[in-house]
């Protein structure tokens, strides 16, 4: 039995929190509101995940620190650099290993399709930028010796729990009300999407194994669909008849003025714009792992939505 640090209760936390401590880990979960999921062998504080003296001492005698932390989406330059900061500090006192989620923002537009690991990180957008110096800084730290550390990138998720995302809440429940759905950007180029338990899976696995420590890894994905493809396969799964169309960009910028998460979406519009698809080879060919088929992780996705809208 081991300990382990969770940061974050979103979907990732909370799903690498369940699957831990039903292998029969000990694991406290870390979140400024003391949230997260109910289980016998999880452990709920209420800490500030940027104080790094209250991550140390949650940390101390732990395996692994899983940084699952999701900022406000228009936050991420100011809110992100500080928890970083701390994780990696508490890193380097207790000796646990740093498991970082991480996405493809730190690639930028033009990247050469499909993304793989070791590509450049050209992203010059703000977010983007903030994700590629904190990678960096990670893997330096842990070639420096400083620390030990690794990251998973994901793409867009989808699946049970995941609510603000592409395929979140704006879609999925209009779905199974069999009703229009809008998407960003155009509904014919391929895009990689990631499915909740697959995320979870690697995560947890790269914990464990010391080839991955010191490298970034991608989630593997199904082969990228388009978001046509992806409402229809929930639709499928619904048995409903669902029509697809795209958000306008001039309601976009107008709804910008109005809700800086939405504004935020300008820089990464190149991603629902262009193809953007990932290449996960490495990571199946090393741990043995594999992308959840499309239409077994819509069924899931279309079986939870139902759940919830049931409650």
């Amino acid at each position: 039995m081991q300990q382990h640090v969770v940061i974050g209760a979103g979907p990732v936390g909370s799903g690498v929190a369940e699957l831990l401590a039903q292998r029969g880990d000990q694991v406290t979960v870390i979140t400024r509101s003391g949230t997260g999921p109910d289980h016998p062998r999880i452990t709920k504080l209420a800490a500030d995940a940027g104080n790094d003296a209250a991550l140390t001492t949650a940390a101390t005698g732990s395996a692994s620190i899983f940084n699952c932390v999701n900022p406000p989406y228009h936050r991420w330059p100011t809110d992100w650099p500080p928890v970083h900061q701390a994780i990696m500090r508490a890193a380097e006192r207790t000796g646990a290993v740093i498991v970082m989620m991480d996405n493809l923002y730190g690639f930028g537009p033009g990247s050469t399709m499909p993304m793989r690991e070791l590509d450049p990180m050209r992203a010059t957008g703000e977010k983007g930028s903030v994700r590629a110096r904190m990678a960096t800084d990670l893997l330096e730290a842990h070639a420096a010796g400083r620390l030990r550390a690794t990251l998973a990138r994901a793409s867009d998720f989808y699946g049970p729990r995941v609510l603000g995302a592409a395929m979140g809440e704006r879609v999925v429940p209009r779905v199974l009300a069999g009703k229009k759905v809008s998407v960003l950007g155009r509904t014919d180029v391929p895009h990689s999407m990631s499915y909740m338990p697959d995320v979870v899976r690697t995560l947890v696995t790269l914990a464990d194994d010391e080839r991955a420590w010191g490298k970034p890894w991608h989630v593997p994905n199904a082969s990228a669909p388009t978001q046509a493809q992806m409402v229809q396969a929930f639709a499928a799964a619904a048995g409903t008849s669902v029509k697809v169309g795209t958000v306008p960009n001039a309601a976009l910028t107008a709804m910008g003025w109005f809700n800086p998460t939405i504004k935020g979406l300008k820089e990464t519009r190149y991603q629902f714009t262009d193809p953007f698809v990932t290449d996960s080879s490495a990571t199946e060919q090393t741990f043995g792992l594999a992308a959840t088929p499309l239409e077994v992780g819509a069924a899931a996705t279309v079986a939870w939505w139902r759940e919830q809208v049931a409650k």
